[in-house]
């Protein structure tokens, strides 16, 4: 196996270095498209949340500003408010390092929507191993 990153994640990277790229100001504002940022300051999530469109017709659903929205906000802040495109890069493959859709073509996205099981599983076994003294569960 060449352990080489399937052209899925490649899409959804490259989606994300864009719309970094848009956030941060690296584009003319007159040329790049206009993403939402969600104003309330009392979410949870990252600094920089964005507002997703609701469409009624698939051409509006797929649309770039509209597709990437939920992968967006599930990154945490520190992803985010990276200082350069390439410490964004780095941050994100890092934080991207245990998605099984990296490698595998059949796989699905985990950890996009707002409770995923594999984040409730995490936080749950992180919680366990606080508030008591951590044991291996079988």
């Amino acid at each position: 196996m060449c352990n080489l990153p399937t052209l899925h994640f490649r899409r959804i990277r490259g989606d994300m270095i864009e719309v970094f790229k848009i956030l941060t100001g690296k584009y003319d504002t007159a040329a790049a498209p206009v993403m939402d940022i969600y104003d309330l300051k009392t979410t949870r999530g990252n600094a920089f949340k964005l507002n997703k469109i609701r469409a009624k017709y698939d051409l509006r659903k797929y649309f770039f500003t509209n597709r990437v929205v939920n992968i967006w906000d599930s990154l945490p802040n520190y992803v985010i408010t990276a200082e350069s495109v390439n410490s964004f890069k780095s941050r994100f493959d890092k934080f991207w390092q245990h998605q099984e859709l990296m490698y595998n073509y059949r796989s699905e996205l985990h950890g996009t929507g707002s409770r995923s099981e594999f984040n409730w599983k995490f936080l749950c076994y992180e919680y366990v191993c606080e508030s008591t003294v951590c044991e291996k569960q079988t």
